[in-house]
């Protein structure tokens, strides 16, 4: 009976690896799954809240959520060089306009390791960038840069290109001075996509 047991506990275990390894495989990114598959409650924690407060601010909770993995790895808790707190990483001066907007009365910014009210400030802050530049190419690129550095590079950046209200995503890539914010905007855009096509691939 043990060496029963043993087998069959064997066998799951290869049946298992197996599983992982086809999936890791298949998956276009294998460090990222590996990683999710490992820490799975970790990845996935705060799906539904991001869910609900990403379809509040009429935004892609894929979008919000590759925001995210980018700002924090999903630590609720941790905090940035210059300030930034919480799931989204969201800055003070930020947070104070979102409490100015939404006319918030009692708030003090460790309330920004709160999931909930990160990722509201969060995802509102970055649905004002998107609207801001709604009639631009490429909107996403252009609200990214200034979620990473700020609206007064992205407006120095703009008139850098020489293009001025016509400029492009494009041409605020190469005008762009800070090499880091150019991969972050890469990076969040390439692990949104992801979550697209994975989300299309389990629908069909």
């Amino acid at each position: 009976m043990f060496r029963f047991l043993t087998k069959l506990i064997f066998m799951l275990i290869a049946a298992a690896l197996v599983a992982v390894g086809i999936l890791l495989y298949r998956s276009p990114d294998p460090l990222y799954t590996a990683q999710e598959t490992i820490s799975f409650s970790r990845f996935h924690r705060y799906d539904a809240l991001i869910e609900s407060l990403a379809r509040k601010h009429a935004i892609d909770p894929l979008l919000v959520k590759a925001v995210v993995w980018r700002e924090s790895s999903f630590d609720a808790k941790k905090v940035g060089k210059d300030g930034e707190r919480g799931l989204m990483q969201v800055m003070p001066d930020a947070a104070n306009d979102w409490v100015r907007a939404k006319k918030i009365e009692t708030f003090v910014m460790t309330d920004l390791f709160d999931p909930k009210t990160n990722i509201d400030a969060g995802t509102w802050y970055l649905k004002q960038a998107l609207q801001r530049y709604n009639s631009k190419d490429d909107p996403l690129t252009f609200a990214l840069t200034e979620y990473n550095a700020g609206r007064t590079r992205v407006d120095r950046w703009i008139a850098d290109s020489n293009m001025g209200s016509r400029a492009t995503a494009s041409d605020l890539r190469g005008a762009m001075k800070i090499e880091s914010t150019r991969r972050y905007v890469d990076t969040i855009i390439d692990r949104y996509k992801f979550y697209q096509n994975r989300e299309r691939e389990q629908k069909e």
